[in-house]
């Protein structure tokens, strides 16, 4: 056994979150692997699912709908579920209870923080007429962005975040901004483009697909105005589960969502023509609550009890380091490149590394029973979820992906 292999078996002893891997539902490996429990490193993309969804799900279903029926939006806590579960969403991107509701996906609730912050930022300043973007973003994120820059008069203006503090000012009216890289890893820096932003007098939105539940965010602590994040990656709410916004406290007053709908009313069923909205973050909500994804949201929350955020981080940097010295050791020089950034404070909960034959190595990669994701033209994409991955998946997933290299063009299967 290698000196590698016997570090991670170590390294699994000594985990304190390592009970929370029986509290997942993880499949064995296939193929050559076969008996070998399977290495998930795709939790960036889809987190693994949580053992005590099912029955809760069938719960909901069976008893919930099946049995209460419409009684279950009071006995069952269905009208208070978006704030409910944004109350327990909001400790881990640290923010106090009645900032965040749940509901709608990403695309929506991006839409209605950038709008939302453009009019804030005109009600100071009615001339602001300028919506900067990161260019590096996920493409929904600039297509949102670009739609909500035409329907508020605004010029859009890609940037990269490096560029920002250079590119604020007084046309500001908005900034949308990713915590993390979905490409690289790359974690951007939250409170100093934070205060950059406000310096120039406007409001920023962050998006917090890649990091919430993955590392500590600090919402309130470093005044951010506007967040959105989805709950199937590092939150494990399962395929489209619902997204979250983030509205700070002393703005909800003033918060105009571009989508208002009968949910966020004040009387919602008063049934007045006129629109008056909901006190609170209860204004980010738009219609009927999506309550079976929304309930087995709730239930695969449950794993992060007696977890802290900033364990899970530890993990993380720890897992991310150990996977980078497994395929330093074991894959030849220049064979892959890193696009990670070493630095941890620069370091989301992924690493990227760039192969000229990214495709066909991660398809024998899932093909033995090690998934991580392909992004075009030359990424392998390796997420690492502390509540479920180990130091032994780590060093076997560099192992097999050195194995994989070494097998070249003619070891490819399809």
């Amino acid at each position: 056994m290698s000196e590698l292999r016997i570090r991670a078996k170590e390294l699994d002893r000594v985990d304190e979150l390592a009970a929370k891997r029986a509290e997942f539902v993880l499949d064995p490996a296939s193929g050559p692997d076969a008996g070998t429990e399977g290495v998930y490193l795709d939790g960036n993309s889809l987190g693994a699912l949580p053992a005590a969804v099912p029955a809760r799900v069938a719960d909901v279903v069976a008893r919930q709908w099946g049995e209460l029926r419409i009684r279950s939006w009071t006995e069952g806590g269905w009208w208070t579920a978006p704030e409910r579960i944004g109350d327990r969403i909001a400790p881990l991107v640290g923010a106090a209870a009645g900032q965040i509701v749940v509901g709608d996906s990403t695309s929506v609730n991006v839409f209605k923080a950038v709008v939302g912050a453009v009019r804030l930022a005109r009600l100071g300043d009615p001339a602001r007429d300028e919506v900067l973007v990161d260019a590096t973003t996920f493409p929904t994120d600039g297509y949102i962005a670009g739609s909500a820059a035409r329907m508020t008069g605004c010029t859009l203006r890609p940037v990269t975040p490096d560029e920002v503090p250079g590119a604020v000012g007084e046309r500001t009216a908005a900034v949308l901004l990713n915590h993390a890289d979905y490409r690289s890893g790359r974690l951007h820096d939250l409170p100093g483009l934070t205060a950059a932003v406000h310096a120039a007098g406007a409001p920023v939105v962050w998006d917090l697909c890649h990091s919430a539940g993955a590392l500590p965010v600090g919402l309130d602590e470093h005044g951010v105005d506007l967040a959105v994040g989805c709950t199937y990656k590092y939150l494990n709410g399962g395929p489209g589960s619902p997204a979250f916004l983030y509205v700070r406290a002393d703005l909800q007053d003033r918060f105009d969502s571009p989508l208002p709908g009968w949910n966020s009313h004040a009387e919602p069923f008063g049934m007045r023509p006129e629109y008056e909205p909901a006190p609170g973050a209860l204004r980010g909500r738009v219609g009927t609550p999506d309550i079976l994804s929304m309930l087995a949201l709730e239930a695969a929350l449950e794993v992060w009890d007696g977890v802290s955020v900033e364990q899970v981080r530890a993990k993380s940097l720890a897992l991310t380091d150990f996977f980078l010295e497994c395929v330093a050791a074991y894959v030849p020089d220049g064979r892959v490149e890193c696009l990670t950034p070493l630095a941890h404070g620069e370091r989301g909960s992924q690493i990227a590394l760039r192969c000229p034959d990214a495709d066909r190595v991660m398809r024998r990669l899932i093909e033995r029973g090690v998934v991580g994701d392909f992004r075009h033209p030359d990424v392998l994409r390796f997420g690492f979820t502390p509540l479920y991955v180990g130091f032994a998946d780590v060093e076997r997933a560099a192992r097999v992906l050195a194995e994989v290299l070494a097998e070249g063009p003619a070891g490819d299967a399809g």
